[in-house]
């Protein structure tokens, strides 16, 4: 079928013809937690075969699917411990882990801001260790936390890699978590999913507007990205509707691929669909990713 954008590696696994086959290189994990009604799919590509199959990165991507988030508070509390748990699996292990938070995105675009408005919640301590040093931040199990909203080459006329790469350099930390929204093939997935990767992010590659990848190898520190998807591209929403159309129909998928392709038009490449609530829902799921950031490093210096 035609080409649908998307972040997600979940998205792209279940793009394949006959899903439940093999990809060789790809190992493919599901199950469910219950307190938080959340469905966790994790995708490992573990060699260059499944990287080519997949066309991403090797590592390993854990999707988190609640309807939880953002829409109620029932179970948020377990949700925000399920997410933070998966969180810390990808972080390095070891005492006083320090953490350097990036918000990517545009704060002047909703769908767009919601890395910029999360580093607004996130408590930053690194400070605190030089000014009243460590000790305190033990006695208050506090981790060491910087954070920074890089903005975009538009507002700066710097790469995030650019400033990343000057900060680390001159900080140091041991890990970078970068946040950013995401682009979804599903209407369904837009702000219920998180996902959470230990190959790092290419800024803007969901909607085909690629920036320099931040990744271990060109930070030289660990980077793990988290991200939700706030848009789906307007081809995916005309595609899928299309296909169940033209499928009760009779059409085979060859027929459908034909004609959906000579539906579209070049002009619609740059057009993205949002939610119409998500200046609400950005503005949730931000606070709500901070709050996890918090606790994860709260709960991995207590070593609980």
């Amino acid at each position: 079928m035609a080409e649908r954008k998307t972040d997600l590696a979940l998205e792209i696994r279940e793009s394949f013809p006959r899903n439940h086959v093999e990809i060789k290189g790809v190992v493919l994990e599901k199950k469910y937690e219950e307190k938080a009604k959340a469905h966790i799919t994790t995708v490992q590509i573990n060699d260059e075969r499944g990287s080519r199959a997949m066309g991403k990165p090797k590592g390993c991507y854990v999707t988190i699917e609640s309807e939880n988030m953002p829409k109620d508070e029932e179970g948020k509390e377990a949700l925000r411990y399920c997410i933070g748990h998966e969180l810390e699996r990808m972080m390095p292990k070891q005492d006083n882990t320090s953490a350097l938070v990036v918000g990517l995105g545009n704060r002047q675009v909703t769908s767009d801001s919601l890395g910029p408005r999360m580093v607004d919640h996130v408590v930053v301590t690194r400070h605190l260790e030089k000014e009243i040093g460590m000790e305190f931040l033990k006695e208050h199990n506090l981790g060491i936390v910087s954070a920074i909203a890089t903005g975009v080459m538009a507002q700066t006329g710097m790469e995030a890699l650019e400033v990343l790469k000057a900060i680390v350099k001159e900080t140091k930390p041991d890990v970078v978590i970068v946040v950013d929204a995401l682009a979804a093939r599903s209407m369904s997935r837009l702000c219920t999913t998180v996902q959470i990767t230990d190959t790092g992010i290419s800024p803007g590659s969901g909607i085909g507007n690629h920036r320099k990848e931040l990744s271990k190898r060109s930070l030289g520190v660990p980077v793990v990205a988290v991200g939700v998807p706030t848009v789906v591209d307007a081809r995916t929403i005309i595609s899928d509707h299309l296909e169940r159309v033209l499928s009760k129909q009779g059409y085979n998928e060859y027929e459908i691929e034909n004609f959906i392709r000579e539906v579209f038009q070049d002009e619609m490449d740059n057009l993205f669909v949002t939610p119409k609530n998500i200046d609400e829902s950005v503005a949730i799921i931000a606070r709500d990713l901070a709050e996890i950031m918090n606790l994860c490093f709260w709960r991995s210096h207590k070593k609980v």
